[in-house]
């Protein structure tokens, strides 16, 4: 209710006049002068509010009259008076209406009542009232109030005691209230400043009234603590400092803003408090525990709790709010703090101490200005990295030296009598539980020391404990434990706090579009800067610069992670492990954010560590560890010793595996622990992938090994999955960790999976680390049969796969690596290497980019070129895993390879004849789908790689069906060719167009097969060729199944062909071909074979390699001579066909005088063609040129089988004769009008002719005769001869023809061959010879009848050849030494004499004829 108001005005008067009556009515009989001033009171009182309508200014203006009849009342020291007085003071101060005289005078009155001991509690009340309700006391008055709840304080009545320390406790503040609300009211109004001298009092005639009290105060205070006499409070007879103490902790923390804003209290702390609080530190700096009377002479003053507890808390405060003014203050204090963690210190100094540095462990902000103002200044303490390193040496203290002062741990006697007892026998408090019913108190166990972890704390506050203690005098009994568990919150709180704080400003320096990275100077602080300001405003105003980050961080990592590396080894909770690793993963985090790679590896080690079972040797771990252990590790210059970690705690054994190393060794244990680590690093690696750069490798060959020894393999896709272990012992998991296993193999694929949102450095980090990871499985998995680690391959293939939609950027590194793996020689190893190639391979086919796959050329050659890589390696199963994979993606994306195909076909083509069946039948298989399928869809440029692969499956001599088929796909594509001819020229040429303006372009010339042949020619030429290169392959069988196939192509498609083309076809291909053939059967082996292959017989007409040589020879002379024939129009409009039919007559000449018959008479069968005895597949029709003299044509056999025909006898000889001298001459349609040709013809005839029918020189050896059949077709090719030759015919030509005559009618018939040539009956017949010679004889002789004069003189000639004939009779022809006899039974004899006797009748009748 407010005071102003007229009802409480009216109520004031009425109290007043009331409290006057009651006291006038009390002073009465024993105090008239005091009854007498309450009357005169009342009247005064009521005529002030008669006279006046601001009654409460006249009432404060008139209070010291008003106020006197009640100090008179309290004068009288009754106790009701008294009460009764100090009550209606206390209304008029409520009222605001005591002046400053009033005041003065209740003051006085007070302290009377003080020192007569009177009311103490009411007097403390009444100062109270008078000091919070007005400003109007000052100075001297202010101050002798403030004595006196001072002297109220050290009464021997606790209440009064206790009353007047609070009391104190609110005069103090209300003092420095005073002085805020005095600021606010001049704020904006200019001070002069003035520059304070040595004088304590001179700077205080410069400050306002509030703020000169508050001044004298803090000033006295100081003095009073230092024990030394108050210049302002005059009048204190007693004072302690631990009272002293908190009233200045509670101004300096509640008021900071006097001190920054003020240059008087400025220099107050600078001179004052600090020196102080220095001073009074003292006992606690020199103190040792322990140490012995020797050490110095002089006594030592132990360390008082109460004090130092209090100084503590008062350096918190300075600390806290005024380091940027006290900057070599605090780097004094922060020292001291760091000093008293010193394991001399008694136990609970350290306590406090810890919590002290507690406090300023979860202020980030106060950290990263120590770093800025202590550790990043030249030859300055390296504060932040003191407190750092400081904390865990004190955490390795209390493992290593425990019982010193208060026992904070528990020694355990079987550790400390036999270090090497194994862990089972170590039993301590808190450590039972593992195997029964109780769980088990949070502890941490180091070497036998036990250490329970307490509940100290929330969590990011630092709510102390024994610096709260401010009851107590004598020092408190800590806790077990206690001071470990703050250390251990202090750690974590550092962490949290500091990493909360960099990456929140990471944040916005990341988000914000423009920042200067440069660091700015630091504003200097001092004293003499009016505009100081707190920390915090500076935040606010200037951006941190990171290399203030940098250096938080690498000032305190080493440090940190020495402690927590020896926590985590020793924690035996569950709770505390977590947070521990937490604390290091966060670490290592913000290290990576920063770019701190030596610090960031090393807390990824250490997790990395604690993963794996004890002294596993990894050495990518131990190389890294090596890092921590060479760096100096200091705390104020002195350097500390680190404890090792030993993992020798006490855990629970969940898992037992075998090691991944090269030497089979023992069983290794997992714990509980190691897969907490394990989650941990998971969750690092998962969720921070994108700062784990090259220590990507430590993660991965940690997982690498974990998921070994825990037995996981990798199924498809990568993800792996519980399996079982392939050799040595099985591995041994708990219940608990196989419920884990899907959990932790999930997690590794999520790991994976989340790659996909790596950066693109990231990712090739990872990619690059997974590489070598693999690269060591592999140089493992040499030289052993060990099953090898396929965690990297398994996690390259994952890791490809989640990112195919950039798979541009990582496809080189992961295929080039893949393509090692598959060269590997463990096949398990080479087996999942494939496997991930070829998933990759099908994987980013199958994907749909943003750019399809059909329009990105480039991209889709870089994905097929690891799969023709592939092709380079020899391993049967990888080859057999790229072919699969090739038929999938033919099923599959066939349709549109589009530029792949060249790379697919080289794929299905690499074949090799020491590749096995299954392989070639897999290519094959390839190569069907695509001929069957898939030629229309292809480029045309690609045709031609078509056929050359079926070529290559035709040349291969593992499966001859294979080979065999092959040749029919050649046939298809040729079919194809045919059927889709225009639409392939077109696109191929305007394919050569293009390459032939690059090639003009580059001034090269245009490489391609048969160039310059148009492009549509060249596809038939290399096909063409293809077929040739397969009519010489080794078996006869492929080859005879090509030449068929090549003549059939080329008889049934060469109409295609340009003009031009044909000259290739010509000399490129055909002639070619024969070459080749007749070198092979001229060398072929002549020894018999007996088998076929398998059980099939074979012929002796082919029982030799020689016989089946012959019969390809056969074949291609047929076939050549066909296309000769079929295609003669062509080829004479050819410039150098008289140069080609040369060599066509040569091949003839060679292949008849060839020693196996078969080849020979295919020879005349083959010129009998050439010289279009048939007429030629012009027309329709074929009509019999030479049936009527008996010559067989092409397309009847030439040699007949059977019996000759039977000859009718003279007088039907005569009618046949006579048929020769009719009107009409036999004439050949078509026939080469080129008498060049013709004679070339004759001259070959005449070799042939000459050299067959030569007799031998001896007949020592047995020679080759020629075969009657042979004979009979030569002698019957010369009537078609001589039509063209006739008239240049010549005498010298006559006598080389009777020499033939003679010569071949001379040759013996081989007894083998006489039952197939003479008739089995006696009837007097001709052999075919002896018919065709007659036929020649017959012929020429109407030749020369009819020819001109010159042929006359030929009579006298022929009729000595037919004479000749004529005396075989009497005399047999020899064939050079030998007889023309028959040396086979009586029965041919006889048949044969009688056809020599009918042949050499007809020859004396012809002569009868010729002479008539």
């Amino acid at each position: 209710m407010s005071t102003t108001t007229p009802e409480a005005i009216k109520k004031l008067l009425e109290n007043l006049q009331s409290d006057l009556r009651a006291l006038s009515l009390e002073c009465k009989k024993k105090f008239p002068p005091v009854k007498e001033a309450a009357e005169s009171g009342i009247v005064k009182i009521k005529t002030i509010a008669a006279r006046n309508t601001d009654v409460l200014a006249a009432l404060k203006e008139n209070s010291s009259e008003v106020v006197q009849p009640f100090l008179m009342g309290c004068g009288t020291k009754e106790q009701k008076i008294t009460h009764l007085c100090l009550a209606a003071i206390q209304r008029l101060m409520s009222h605001e209406v005591v002046s400053e005289a009033a005041a003065e005078n209740i003051i006085n009155m007070l302290w009377q009542l003080m020192e007569n001991g009177l009311e103490e509690l009411k007097l403390l009340q009444t100062v109270l009232v008078l000091l919070t309700t007005n400003t109007v006391v000052h100075d001297e008055a202010l101050s002798k109030a403030i004595v006196l709840c001072f002297r109220l304080h050290f009464t021997k009545d606790n209440i009064t005691n206790n009353t007047a320390a609070a009391t104190v406790r609110q005069v103090v503040t209300v003092v420095f209230e005073r002085m805020v609300a005095e600021d606010e009211r001049y704020k904006g109004v200019e001070h002069p400043v003035v520059v304070p001298g040595n004088s304590n009092r001179r700077s205080v005639s410069t400050l306002k009234p509030c703020a000169k009290d508050a001044y004298m105060l803090f000033q006295d205070l100081c003095q009073l603590v230092n024990a030394d006499a108050p210049y302002w409070l005059v009048g204190m007879t007693e004072m302690t400092r631990t009272f002293g103490l908190e009233l200045l902790e509670s101004v300096l923390n509640n008021f900071p803003q006097v001190f920054l804003q003020h240059q008087e209290f400025s220099f107050l702390l600078k001179e004052r408090v600090c020196p102080l609080v220095i001073k009074l530190f003292s006992p606690n700096i020199k103190f040792r525990q322990g140490s012995g009377t020797t050490a110095s002479p002089a006594p030592v003053e132990k360390p008082y709790f109460p004090i130092c507890m209090r100084l503590l808390r008062v350096v918190s405060v300075l600390i806290k709010h005024f380091y940027s003014l006290l900057v070599t203050e605090c780097e004094i204090f922060l020292s001291l703090l760091v000093k008293f963690l010193d394991g001399d210190k008694p136990q609970w100094l350290r306590a406090v101490a810890v919590e002290s540095i507690h406090r300023l462990c979860v202020q980030p902000q106060l950290l990263r200005c120590f770093c800025q103002s202590y550790d990043m200044k030249p030859h300055s303490t390296k504060v932040f990295r003191d407190i750092v390193n400081a904390l865990g040496s004190f955490i390795q203290s209390l493992f290593i030296v425990p019982n010193q002062g208060n026992t904070s741990a528990v020694i355990n006697p079987s550790a400390t009598s036999n270090p090497g007892a194994p862990v089972a026998a170590q039993t301590g408090p808190g450590m039972m539980g593992v195997t029964g019913g109780v769980t088990p108190q949070p502890a941490f166990e180091y070497r036998g020391t036990w250490i329970p972890i307490l509940s100290v704390t929330v969590q990011g506050s630092a709510k102390a404990t024994y610096l709260e203690m401010l009851d107590k005098v004598e020092p408190p009994s800590i806790p077990e434990g206690y001071a470990m568990s703050v250390a251990f919150t202090c750690l974590l709180d550092l962490v949290r706090g500091i990493t909360t704080m960099i990456e929140e400003e990471l944040g916005q320096d990341e988000s914000a579009s423009v920042m200067d990275i440069k660091a700015s100077p630091l504003q200097k602080e001092t004293p003499e800067n009016p505009q100081l300001q707190s920390e915090s405003d500076k935040k606010e105003q200037e951006p941190v610069p990171r290399i203030v980050w940098e250096e938080m961080v690498n000032a305190c990592w080493c440090g940190l992670l020495a402690a927590l590396s020896l926590l985590l080894d020793a924690s035996t909770d569950e709770t505390a492990t977590e947070n521990i690793l937490k604390a290091e993963m966060t670490m290592a985090v913000l290290c990576g954010r920063l770019g701190l790679v030596t610090p960031r590896d090393a807390f990824i080690t250490a997790i990395c560590k604690g993963s794996l079972p004890p002294h596993y040797a990894l050495t990518v771990l131990n190389s890294s560890s090596g890092v921590l252990s060479n760096k100096s590790y200091s705390i104020q210059g002195q350097t500390v010793q680190i404890i090792s970690p030993t993992s020798e705690s006490h855990q629970q054994v969940v898992a037992v595996g075998q090691p991944l190393a090269i030497q089979p060794q023992g069983t290794v244990m997992l714990t509980a622990k190691n897969i907490q680590c394990m989650r941990t690093l998971l969750n690092l690696a998962h969720c921070h992938g994108a700062v784990l750069g090259t220590s990507w490798q430590l993660v991965l060959a940690t997982l690498q090994h974990l998921v070994w020894i825990l037995g996981l393999k990798p199924g498809s896709g990568g993800a792996l999955k519980p399996g079982r272990a392939v050799e040595g012992p099985s591995t041994v998991l708990t219940t608990a960790v196989m419920t884990d296993l899907p959990v932790i193999s999930n997690i590794l694929s999520r790991l994976f999976e989340s790659s996909q949102y790596l950066d693109d450095v990231s990712l090739h980090h990872l990619i690059n680390a997974l590489c070598s990871l693999s690269m060591e499985a592999m140089d493992m998995a040499y030289g052993n049969n060990k099953e090898p680690s396929l965690f990297a391959v398994a996690k390259l293939l994952e890791t490809g796969l989640v990112n195919m939609h950039r798979i541009e950027i990582l496809w080189r590194p992961l295929t080039g690596h893949l393509l090692e793996v598959c060269q590997h020689p463990n096949s398990r190893m080479r087996e999942w290497g494939a496997e991930a190639m070829t998933s990759l391979i099908k994987a980013g086919l199958a994907f749909k980019y943003e750019q399809p796959l059909s329009q990105n050329q480039r991209l889709h050659l870089l994905l097929l070129n690891p799969l023709k890589e592939l092709s380079n390696i020899t391993h049967t199963d990888i080859r057999q895993k790229q072919l699969e994979c090739v038929l999938q993606i033919l099923q599959s994306q066939g349709d549109s390879l589009g530029p792949g195909w060249p790379l697919v076909l080289g794929v299905i083509g690499a074949i090799r004849n020491d590749q096995g069946e299954a392989l070639i039948r897999t290519a094959f298989q390839c190569l069907q789908l695509v001929v069957t399928d898939f030629l229309p869809t292809m480029p045309c440029t690609c045709l031609q790689i078509v056929v050359d692969v079926a070529g290559s499956f035709g040349l291969q001599n593992q499966e001859l069906n294979i080979s065999l088929t092959s040749i029919g796909l050649l046939w298809n594509i040729s079919d194809y060719f045919y059927q889709r001819g225009e639409a392939i020229e077109k696109e191929l040429n305007r394919e050569e167009a293009i390459l032939q303006k690059q090639a003009e372009e580059k001034g090269v010339p245009l490489n391609r097969p048969f160039h310059p042949a148009p492009p549509f020619d060249c596809l038939w030429l290399c096909l063409y060729a293809k077929l040739g290169e397969l009519c010489i392959d080794p078996r006869p069988a492929v080859r005879k199944s090509a030449g068929q196939t090549l003549f059939s192509t080329v008889a049934a498609h060469g109409t295609l062909l340009q003009h031009l083309t044909w000259h290739t076809v010509v000399w490129k291909v055909l002639f070619h071909l024969l070459d080749r053939v007749r070198e092979s059967t001229s060398t072929a082996d002549k020894e018999k074979i007996e088998t076929g292959g398998g059980n099939i017989l074979i012929h002796h007409s082919r029982d030799t390699a020689e016989k089946q040589w012959a019969e390809t020879w056969v074949l291609t002379l047929a076939g050549v001579a066909r296309i000769f024939n079929s295609r003669r129009y062509l080829l004479q409009s050819l410039g150098d066909f008289t140069k080609a039919w040369d060599v066509l007559l040569d091949h003839i000449h060679s292949a008849a005088l060839s020693k196996n018959n078969e080849v020979s008479l295919a020879a005349l069968k083959s010129f009998q063609e050439i010289l279009q005895i048939v007429t030629p597949v012009k027309e329709f029709e074929k009509p019999e040129t030479f049936s009527a003299i008996g010559v067989p044509g092409v397309t009847a056999p030439v040699t007949p089988t059977g019996p000759g025909r039977p000859l009718p006898r003279i007088d039907s000889l005569g009618e046949r004769l006579g048929k020769y001298t009719g009107p009409e001459q036999i004439t050949v349609t078509d026939e080469i009008e080129d008498s060049s040709l013709w004679w070339a013809a004759w001259n070959t005839w005449y070799k042939i002719g000459s050299e067959s029918t030569k007799p031998p020189a001896s007949c020592e050896k047995i020679i080759f005769i020629p075969s009657q059949p042979f004979l009979t077709a030569l002698i019957q090719i010369f009537p078609a001869v001589y039509q063209h030759i006739k008239t240049g015919f010549s005498m010298d030509d006559l006598k080389k023809l009777g020499a033939i005559l003679h010569g071949s009618v001379s040759v013996p018939i081989s007894s083998d061959a006489s039952p197939f040539i003479l008739p089995s009956y006696t009837e007097a017949v001709l052999t075919s010879l002896q018919e065709a010679v007659l036929t020649s004889l017959d012929g020429l002789q109407k030749a020369i009848c009819v020819g001109p004069e010159n042929m006359q003189i030929m009579y006298p000639a022929l009729f000595d050849l037919v004479l000749g004939f004529v005396e075989f009779s009497c005399k047999p022809p020899q064939y050079g030494k030998l007889e023309t006899k028959h040396v086979a039974n009586a029965r041919f004899n006889q048949v044969s004499l009688l056809s020599n006797i009918l042949f050499l009748s007809l020859c004396l009748y012809y002569r009868i004829n010729l002479y008539a």
